[in-house]
């Protein structure tokens, strides 16, 4: 189990610099909040830090309810280091447009932000702003930070309210996201350990083929549908090894505590493919269906009890 409790000497490696959604994302977990906070330049870099033991904790950003998954943390995740999952956090995500002083819209001609961010403002920046051209910066906050030193007068940055007050930017446009439903999920991961189980938690997995034949999808959801386990998230990417050759990123509700999410990963790895375990944790989006969780518990004492009239019978064999 997860030993992993942040304390004032615990580094925490994060997509910096100060005032980056993770940033903000952050300092919702006051737990978090204590840590020595190391920002990074990049997702794979602090991943990489956690994954090769220079950084106790790791926090990045995962999925975008409007853009979907963040590619760079899933691949880094998936190929790249071996750490696990503790916790998400899923906070409603606002965007804003940042300029320096006495800056106008229309004296704008370009925009710098991290390529999600720029992504979810698409229809307003085509309504407000054709003309700019769209940069790309490695976070938003590092795009805020170069437009303040910079001073330019024709550039604009999207960001968080956070980033204006640190870089003493001036908001000229709020709330310009095109779905203000918009949020983002984050994730703490360690090198080692899993969390006890709580109730409500979310096991993330990513499974490759043995085969790419026809049926093999199907036979690895069957093996969830046969448990009841509901996949919350079902999204496949190229395994880099060869054209139409991909794997499966699979989040299901669980834990693999659980004797049904035990079981299912068990077979998973013994018919299907690899499966590469990428932690189980408390979930931050809601509980799960009462009624499934229910058929659930009921169907893992029920195997349980199996497994003990199994165990019971091979006991009387000859030694």
């Amino acid at each position: 189990m997860s030993n992993n409790t942040p304390s004032a000497t615990t580094v925490l490696s994060f997509l910096g610099p100060l005032g980056t959604f993770t940033d903000q994302a952050l300092l919702t977990q006051k737990d978090l909040s204590i840590c020595d906070l190391n920002p990074l330049p990049s997702i794979p870099e602090v991943l990489h830090r956690v994954s090769d033991g220079r950084s106790d904790l790791g926090f990045v950003a995962i999925e975008n309810s409007i853009e979907g998954s963040v590619n760079i943390t899933q691949d880094t995740l998936t190929f790249e280091t071996d750490v696990l999952i503790q916790r998400e956090v899923v906070i409603s995500v606002q965007m804003n447009l940042l300029v320096n002083s006495n800056v106008g819209l229309e004296n704008i001609e370009e925009v710098i932000s991290f390529p999600h961010a720029t992504a979810q403002c698409r229809q307003w920046l085509e309504e407000n702003l054709p003309n700019a051209v769209n940069r790309a910066a490695n976070s938003t906050a590092e795009a805020a930070q170069q437009l303040a030193d910079s001073g330019a007068s024709n550039i604009a940055t999207i960001g968080s309210a956070r980033a204006a007050e640190v870089y003493g930017l001036t908001i000229i446009a709020e709330d310009i996201e095109d779905h203000p439903e918009n949020q983002t999920r984050f994730v703490l991961v360690a090198k080692e350990g899993i969390p006890a189980p709580t109730g409500h938690d979310k096991t993330s997995l990513i499974i490759f083929q043995r085969a790419d034949r026809p049926g093999s999808l199907l036979g690895i959801l069957q093996e969830f549908a046969a448990r009841t386990i509901n996949l919350t998230r079902l999204e496949s990417r190229p395994t880099k090894q060869a054209l139409g050759d991909y794997c499966f990123l699979i989040d299901i509700e669980g834990h693999i505590a659980d004797e049904l999410v035990a079981d299912c990963l068990r077979v998973l790895q013994t018919k299907h493919g690899q499966v590469k375990f990428l932690g189980s944790y408390p979930t931050d989006s809601g509980s799960s269906d009462d009624q499934d969780k229910n058929i659930r518990n009921a169907v893992s004492a029920a195997s349980q009890e199996a497994d003990d009239w199994l165990t019971d019978l091979r006991n009387q064999l000859p030694k």
